[in-house]
């Protein structure tokens, strides 16, 4: 955690809480379709609705309840839901040992963890805005990336051989005890945390949509979150259908299918690295700018690709420019969107943020597998590489910093009492 300490104590507790849990969600990645095939022994159809329910349901339960977390302390928010994501994820393997694990107990759980995962989404960013000062938050940021693809590298090989060699719930028992560690990682920051600003009395329908206002009424985020939206829907949604593609149509081993898509995680790192020099020299929308346009000319090229050794060479080149890129555009979109949030309304947009994301990945891998059975897996991997071309004219085509001058002044105060010295400490 040395160079976690430059950022602060606290802020090295976050960071490790984050690290712990990302590695327990990477190392689970596969855990829920191998245990409904091999335990289960459920459909191809019911494996892809337990994917689709779970992001589906989970995020409709995350609408309410956005406005809870602004209204609440951030850190006991986590560990509340590091806590049920730990619970909910042990009644697993306790009803596997017992012989009493069903499907419809697979679904219950995956909708329980991804409205925890919204829910602790939007409590972190709200605890990191207050944690460090503006000028670390990208820094910070970068840190957070870097992790994300330390554990999208090393995870599922590592659960893979855990899961061959100890069982199937191996890795779920892992991740829960992965949330475990975390809620005590949050529970160490000793840094005294701001009561709201207001709590809230009753529910409100105005307080449910608010994070999407803040998002509506500002220009610039409006156009990255259709943006990321329709990236990220065009970037997963295929991943289905590269995998029969691949290990059905070009014959490539399983091992082969995750060398392709490990290696290039370390694209993540140098490009994490890299954000935030390239900011201090060509500013941050111009990084942004680039960075999200260089990232999606790279995925048309799967649909292009031959068996063999030179097809997976393809792949790796492909995958390894389109990470980089993603690994420097993500922190410096995380660092302008918690600059041009108001204090009083983070964790209600970052939710509406993630609900509304979630939502288009969820609606266009369904589409996307009714346009592969129609079409084949290389022409629908194709189309969604065409498409997702046109996405860079949603980024913002101004300059960032005049943007930051839409924020409400109350924001604008608060950030001047952040600049301080030891004002992030209080917070």
């Amino acid at each position: 955690m040395q160079r976690g300490a430059s950022l602060g104590r606290d802020f090295g507790w976050l960071w490790a809480a984050y690290a712990v849990s990302t590695a327990g969600t990477w190392l689970a990645l596969d855990a829920f379709p191998l245990i409904a095939v091999l335990v289960l022994h459920s459909s191809t159809t019911q494996v892809s609705a337990l994917a689709a329910a779970g992001l589906a349901v989970g995020a409709v339960l995350a609408v309410p309840l956005g406005p809870w977390v602004e209204f609440h302390r951030k850190r006991p928010v986590m560990i509340a839901m590091d806590l049920v994501r730990f619970a909910v994820l042990m009644s697993v393997p306790a009803a596997h040992a017992f012989g009493v694990l069903t499907f419809a107990q697979l679904v219950v759980v995956s909708v329980l963890v991804a409205a925890a995962n919204i829910l602790f989404t939007a409590a972190s960013g709200a605890c990191l805005k207050a944690l460090v000062r503006p000028d670390d938050l990208l820094a910070a940021n970068g840190r957070f990336e870097s992790t994300t693809w330390t554990a999208t590298a090393i995870g599922p090989p590592l659960g893979g051989f855990a899961i061959g060699a100890f069982g199937p719930v191996t890795t779920v028992v892992l991740n829960a005890a992965s949330y475990l560690l975390s809620a005590l990682g949050i529970r160490a920051i000793s840094g005294r945390e701001r009561p709201p600003e207001r709590r809230a009395s009753r529910f409100r329908v105005g307080d449910v949509v608010e994070g999407w206002r803040c998002i509506f009424r500002h220009p610039p985020l409006r156009r990255l979150f259709f943006n990321q939206s329709l990236v990220k829907g065009l970037i997963m949604a295929p991943v289905p259908l590269l995998a029969v593609l691949l290990l059905r149509d070009l014959g490539y081993a399983p091992w082969q299918y995750g060398l392709a898509f490990g290696v290039p995680c370390i694209g993540g790192l140098v490009g994490s690295r890299l954000a935030r020099p390239l900011v201090a020299r060509f500013g941050q929308h111009r990084v942004m700018l680039v960075a999200g346009t260089v990232a999606v000319c790279w995925p048309v090229g799967l649909a292009f690709v031959p068996p063999g050794p030179p097809g997976l060479l393809l792949i790796i080149v492909i995958e390894f420019g389109l990470i980089t890129s993603m690994g420097v555009f993500n922190p410096v979109l995380a660092t302008f969107r918690l600059e041009n949030i108001d204090s009083g309304s983070v964790a209600r947009t970052l939710a509406a943020w993630s609900i509304g994301s979630g939502a288009a990945v969820s609606a266009l891998t369904f589409l996307w597998g009714l346009l592969a059975a129609a079409t084949g897996p290389r022409i629908a991997i194709a189309i969604a590489g065409v498409l997702i071309l046109g996405t860079p004219l949603l980024l913002p085509r101004r300059n960032s910093d005049s943007a930051r001058g839409q924020r409400v002044p109350a924001e604008a105060a608060a950030q001047q009492a952040n600049t301080a010295p030891g004002a992030s400490r209080q917070r």
